[in-house]
């Protein structure tokens, strides 16, 4: 029986484009010093990721485009204000580089396993990590006020400790990737 075809046009995968849109909305702002509006953009777009989520879930409206370019999305969407937040010194470079190497990671593995037919879906611990890190990009907005009303970087701190779960992140799904890509290997 043939399969159904899926229409990406549905409000997780509007969201989602939006969110892909909000991306050079992001940059505009920040780069001509409208950095507050910069920062809505931002929290707009993390909402968005939350709503898409959500709502996909909800109403079972879980399309294949929506499994490939929601993590894009949040992917590009973080990058690139941690990269703008980096450029700035308000997160260490190391950060950034260690990020953009495990989602580099993240991509190579997940083109691997999709070669075989291998889908490793988020688990709470990335979620978790990527809640951190926007929480971290957000504190960095305020990094100005944290230091002076705290005295000490609690926007780095936190940053630093998202860098470390999201690297436990990793190895959470580097095992059940490799555990799966088994699995298709036996199957074949």
């Amino acid at each position: 029986m043939p399969q159904k075809k899926q229409t990406i046009w549905n409000v997780p995968n509007v969201l989602t484009m939006i969110r892909m849109l909000l991306i050079p909305v992001y940059w505009a702002l920040y780069v001509h010093g409208h950095t507050y509006q910069a920062l809505i953009t931002f929290v707009v777009a993390s909402l968005t990721d939350v709503a898409d989520g959500f709502i996909a879930r909800k109403t079972n409206q879980i399309t294949d485009f929506g499994k490939l370019m929601d993590p894009l999305a949040d992917k590009l969407m973080v990058l690139s204000v941690m990269l703008s937040l980096a450029l700035r010194r308000l997160v260490p470079r190391t950060a950034l580089i260690i990020l953009l190497a495990k989602e580099a990671l993240m991509v190579l593995g997940g083109a691997v396993l999709l070669d075989k037919g291998v889908v490793v879906y988020s688990r709470v611990i990335g979620k978790a990590a990527q809640a951190l890190v926007v929480i971290g990009l957000l504190l960095c907005f305020f990094s100005e006020w944290i230091m002076a009303h705290l005295g000490f970087p609690l926007h780095t701190i936190v940053i630093w400790c998202a860098v470390g779960l999201t690297l436990c992140a990793l190895i959470s799904y580097a095992r059940s990737a490799l555990k799966l890509y088994k699995e298709a290997g036996e199957k074949q």
